[in-house]
């Protein structure tokens, strides 16, 4: 075909184009370049949701320990009965394992660890149980032993490597040290009162006879992988010095050393001491820094849902890599969403029934219940609550691997950033925007929730 016969065909093809066509569409062909000039300068039209809303689905626990029957993991449309075995207590105790919350997701590691699950190492005159990452693997920065001695009862001279950190459960125990500088120490302290002792700093713990029942006490760690069984003893020690070596070192016959214990005493009985005695006489004098701190004699700041009180290092000196918050929250309150940017959290249930969500970043979260003797562990940067879900008060303990305690309110952080950043990010109403807390609440108060 020739070139003019092509042109030729083209040319009515365009023209019976352009006798159809409407002319709407031909002032539009018309006005391209005007409208692509304009578009710089217009208005940008509204941003509009790139992901689904979230579910309007409450969540809420299904049951609580003391519901009757068998727990079953149902959640609406989701799940279907046991047929095999079960074991009931555990599943009540553990609701958002069973039939979890649909905000769970992905994969987190278990935050929590029962005492009651811990092995208990019993002894003429006490006992001892603890928790570290051999049985709780997420919890690499802290650990904790749970013990128990009878009036009079001691826990023999010792030290470790890391420091020691300690709250008095019940009863009286009295503590004495010496520090590197030889200077002694020596004090009688009672229920929730606190003791800490640097890294290989030598004490031995006995209980008085205040309480009939001697003491018991929670004592932390500042490295996951503690072990209570790895202590250094002075029984342990002095049985594998050769006695010639002995008789040489304190400048005595070797037969004084004929009733020494042949292995590790760990904890036995005593005669309860005097517990207003003083401290040995000492040529270079006291400890510069209490060993111990009154922790039960701190007045609690309130709040709209509890109450929360601190010891760290500006109050507690001594206590450079331990921190503790007792914090208690009111039926239906719960510690606000928050997270602690460098600290790990090692949590111990004192009173009450706890649910924790920790949020692990790239959409993994998981939820968990606490009872009284358990322990949580939320490492650092996870962001958390933990909500009080039963009809008494909840007090728990939040420890920390750190000098001072450091956190992040969720609600202050979004009050003090610009609120149409807020507003673009969750399409939240201006009002609810406009007044935001910008103070931290720590524990926020109970209130009926509805949709």
């Amino acid at each position: 075909m020739s070139k003019s016969l092509i042109s030729l065909l083209f040319s009515v093809l365009l023209s019976k184009y352009a006798i159809a066509a409407p002319a709407s569409s031909l002032a539009a062909s018309s006005t391209v370049a005007s409208v692509v000039s304009e578009a710089s300068t217009a208005t940008a039209a509204a941003p509009i949701s790139t992901v689904p809303y979230a579910s309007d689905n409450a969540n809420g626990i299904m049951w609580s320990p003391t519901t009757d029957g068998s727990p079953q993991p149902i959640r609406g449309s989701l799940g279907a009965t046991i047929l095999g075995p079960q074991n009931v207590p555990l599943d009540q105790q553990n609701p958002d394992l069973l039939a979890p919350p649909t905000t769970d997701a992905g994969t987190v590691g278990n935050a929590k660890w029962p005492m009651s699950l811990s092995h208990n190492r019993m002894q003429t005159g006490g006992w001892a149980r603890q928790q570290n990452d051999a049985v709780m693997p997420m919890a690499t920065g802290m650990a904790g032993v749970n013990m128990r001695l009878e009036a009079g009862a001691i826990r023999e001279l010792h030290w470790h490597k890391t420091a020691e950190w300690a709250y008095i459960l019940d009863g009286y125990t009295q503590v004495s040290s010496v520090d590197t500088d030889g200077k002694n120490y020596l004090a009688t302290v009672g229920p929730g009162d606190l003791w800490y002792f640097p890294p290989g700093v030598p004490h031995s713990l006995q209980a008085t006879n205040q309480s009939a029942n001697g003491t018991e006490f929670l004592l932390v760690f500042p490295d996951g992988d503690f072990s209570e069984d790895s202590t250094f003893l002075l029984t342990d020690w002095l049985t594998h010095v050769p006695k010639e070596v002995l008789a040489k070192n304190f400048q005595t016959n070797m037969s004084t050393f004929d009733e020494i214990p042949g292995q590790e005493l760990y904890i036995f009985p005593g005669v309860a001491p005097d517990p207003d005695a003083q401290a040995v006489a000492d040529p270079a004098g006291q400890v510069p820094s209490p060993f111990t701190f009154a922790f039960s004699q701190v007045p609690v700041t309130p709040l709209a849902g509890g109450s929360v009180k601190i010891a760290d290092s500006r109050t507690f000196n001594i206590s450079t890599q331990v921190a503790v918050s007792q914090v208690s929250v009111d039926p239906g309150a719960m510690r606000e969403l928050h997270w602690h940017p460098t600290q790990d959290e090692w949590g111990y249930i004192l009173e009450g029934q706890a649910r924790i969500t920790l949020f692990a970043d790239s959409g993994n979260a998981r939820t968990f219940n606490y009872q009284p003797g358990d322990v949580s562990y939320i490492p650092a940067s996870y962001g958390h609550y933990v909500e009080n879900i039963g009809n008494t008060t909840l007090v728990f303990l939040e420890i920390y691997n750190a000098p001072i305690i450091q956190d992040i309110s969720l609600t202050q952080w979004l009050a003090l950033t610009p609120p149409a950043m807020v507003q673009a990010t969750l399409n939240l109403p201006q009002s609810i925007v406009d007044n935001l807390n910008k103070t931290k609440a720590t524990v926020v108060a109970p209130m009926t929730v509805v949709n």
